[in-house]
């Protein structure tokens, strides 16, 4: 069941914020080699399912949670999976095979 910030949030129309400078501390900078940054609030054209463990979508919501508890930022799942991924590949373009993503997946 969706929560609350899920169902009255702004779809239309809706600006995206910059981040002041604390939210961005610790986050790899751009590079000049087209660093991603995620889309924020805006319609999405395309779609991708993924499945998770109840025990990764536990991880997912607490740290949406603690988000919204901790820091005030009142965002949904698929905003803060943006979010990661958007951060997972600027570190792996950046880094290449030195990069989190690639020694986690040698690893499995």
């Amino acid at each position: 069941m969706p929560a609350a910030d899920d169902l009255f949030r702004p779809t239309a129309g809706a600006v995206e914020t910059a981040p002041d400078a604390s939210a961005t501390a610790g986050q790899p900078k751009d590079d000049g080699k087209g660093g991603r940054k995620p889309t924020g609030r805006v319609r999405h054209d395309e779609k991708m399912t993924v499945y998770l463990s109840s025990e990764e979508l536990m991880h997912i919501e607490q740290a949406r949670l603690s988000l919204r508890g901790q820091h005030g930022l009142g965002v949904d799942r698929g905003r803060l999976v943006r979010e990661a991924v958007a951060l997972v590949l600027a570190e792996f373009e950046e880094r290449g095979e030195d990069s989190a993503l690639v020694r986690r997946l040698v690893q499995e």
